[in-house]
């Protein structure tokens, strides 16, 4: 196993605003993110709090990582589960992570599985969003088997990170709920995330970072159940 940790406030803001970067570059920008990034600049009494809010280049990105792979692939493990986390893995997130891992000076052929994933632009008018992309049927599992055992390869060793990962994968899908007739439930309608092929590795990861928090940092992680 391989661990993602940080021994300063600017690098784990550099990893911050690079996983932000990806998690906006559809365009989606809600509310909830706001007040999230309002408080990571809150915890890691950053002198310029609004610099979570700046998207970062990825010449900026891989200066000041620095030149170790380990940490290189350690963030496009993470800058992967933030571009995911919804189940859809769009054209302008598929971008910007080739660009980041190009500056990196990395290349990880388990990314390459990421490909069979890809949503495609539906043929609409104006700006595409979310909601004009057509998703592929989930590709066959020996196809991404090497990208779920390259994300499965990342352990979490700072608080920092485990937080972020904590409020960007859900405990459950907001679609998930029970239809109830009459006080009896009639159908339950799965978490559509579940359709996800690499759900698995990020309910894992989530569940990692909630056991660091509470076994190794003492911390109380019931605003994240």
């Amino acid at each position: 196993m391989v661990t993602a940790s940080h021994d300063s406030n600017g690098s784990i803001a550099t990893w911050l605003r690079g996983l932000l970067s990806i998690a906006w570059s559809d365009g989606d920008y809600t509310p909830e993110e706001q007040e999230s990034i309002a408080r990571f600049a809150h915890e890691l009494h950053l002198e310029d709090g609004d610099v979570l809010y700046r998207s970062i280049e990825p010449e900026e990105l891989a200066e000041s990582l620095g030149k170790d792979p380990k940490t290189a692939e350690n963030f496009l493990r993470t800058a992967v589960i933030v571009a995911i986390a919804d189940g859809i893995y769009s054209p302008a997130e598929a971008d910007l992570l080739h660009r980041f891992s190009e500056a990196l000076g990395i290349r990880v052929e388990a990314l390459e599985a990421l490909e069979h994933t890809l949503c495609k632009p539906a043929e609409t008018a104006g700006e595409t969003t979310k909601s004009a992309l057509i998703c592929p049927e989930p590709p066959h599992p020996d196809l991404l088997h090497p990208l779920k055992d390259w994300l499965d390869g990342l352990e979490i060793h700072d608080p920092r990170l485990a937080r972020f990962i904590c409020k960007m994968v859900p405990p459950q899908c907001p679609f998930e709920r029970d239809i109830v007739l009459f006080g009896h439930k009639i159908v339950h309608i799965p978490p559509l995330c579940k359709l996800n092929p690499l759900y698995d590795q990020l309910v894992g990861l989530r569940f990692r970072s909630l056991s660091y928090l509470a076994d190794e940092c003492q911390e109380d992680i019931s605003e994240y159940i």
